[in-house]
């Protein structure tokens, strides 16, 4: 007997099943890798071939926090001194909104036109509420992210003081052991008393604005008296005469 409800339209027909939201090859492959550890020597090697996948690795190894990490980390770092080629280390620093990435962006393209490998340690703040941080820096070397002979690496702070992250010393031993012989630290954005990266650095630049200060802050001492060489930047435009003056008050 056929049944008289079959051409009603109250009758809601089964449905296909609906496709996975994520790729589940890809989604498979990072529950299977997911806080995967190389061992040192496979940490090492990759290093020493300039392998940037493993060098970004081994760089958030010595980050991580777990101690089971600070283990094998402190292996590596040893493992590298050894084969640590000596750089030329510009700490970039300045206030938010000097103009850091910007110029890394720039500066960088020059140095490795002339055929240097650079990594770039971008360092940003981290939330005090979320903890969290953006990591953003690169957003600013969009140039400078494909070039083959670059390296770039932003870390946290990770509520260290000084502006620079808590294993920026480490990072710099792995980024020279993998064959980069000129390393930007560029900090977060800092103030009088943040120093830190001075002291880590061959060189260190202070990056300023003009209109934000008068004659007193080149009298105060802490980071203007630490710089190596004070640049003015924004200098275009309306801004010139402001850049000029500020540049004779400093």
């Amino acid at each position: 007997m056929q049944d008289s409800n079959q051409d009603s339209a109250l009758i809601v027909n089964e449905g296909i099943e609906q496709p996975p939201v994520t790729n589940p090859y890809i989604s498979n492959f990072y529950k299977k890798n997911r806080g995967k550890v190389l061992t040192v020597k496979e940490y090492l090697e990759g290093i020493l071939a300039g392998n940037t996948t493993i060098l970004s690795k081994a760089i958030t190894l010595i980050e991580s926090s777990r101690h089971d990490h600070r283990i094998i980390a402190q292996q590596v770092i040893e493992a590298c001194q050894p084969y640590a080629v000596k750089s030329m280390r510009i700490g970039i620093t300045g206030v938010p909104g000097a103009g850091k990435s910007t110029f890394i962006e720039a500066f960088g393209g020059l140095i490795t036109g002339r055929g240097h490998k650079l990594a770039v340690l971008a360092i940003d703040p981290s939330s005090e509420k979320s903890k969290g941080s953006i990591l953003g820096d690169k957003t600013r070397m969009e140039t400078l992210c494909s070039d083959p002979n670059a390296f770039i690496r932003p870390s946290p702070t990770s509520g260290s003081l000084g502006g620079v992250a808590r294993k920026t010393r480490e990072s710099i031993v792995l980024c020279e052991a993998a064959g980069f012989d000129v390393i930007f630290i560029e900090t977060v954005g800092v103030g009088q008393s943040e120093t830190a990266v001075h002291s880590m650095s061959d060189f260190f630049l202070l990056l300023m604005l003009s209109g934000a200060g008068d004659e007193l802050h080149g009298i105060k001492r802490g980071i203007m008296e630490m710089s190596d060489l004070i640049t003015i930047t924004k200098a275009d435009g309306s801004n010139i005469d402001k850049a000029i003056l500020a540049k004779a008050l400093y």
